[in-house]
């Protein structure tokens, strides 16, 4: 699997740019995706080496479309932790 088909998209949120003070980053990555696949993506995009990856399975929400009920899809959040002093310049342009 390609590093870029590894890595979807970071998240943005309140928590997430909290999360950055202390290295933390957090990323949508692809449903079948490991950590030791996690890890070796990060070093090839962003050229950094990460302490930790934790992962979490977000299910996905019941939405309402009008009369009839759907829902979003399920998806896989990545919190990557990365070694002291490292950065990853995508985020510092916030």
């Amino acid at each position: 699997m390609n590093a870029n088909d590894i890595i979807i998209r970071p998240v943005i949120s309140e928590k997430s740019t909290e999360l950055m003070e202390s290295r933390k980053y957090v990323f949508q990555v692809a449903r079948d995706a490991n950590k030791l696949m996690i890890a070796r993506a990060m070093k090839e995009l962003f050229n950094v080496t990460p302490e930790k990856v934790n992962i979490i399975n977000m299910r996905g929400k019941n939405r309402r479309l009008r009369y009839r009920m759907g829902k979003r899809a399920a998806w896989k959040k990545a919190i990557v932790t990365l070694a002291i002093g490292q950065k990853i310049e995508i985020f510092e342009g916030q």
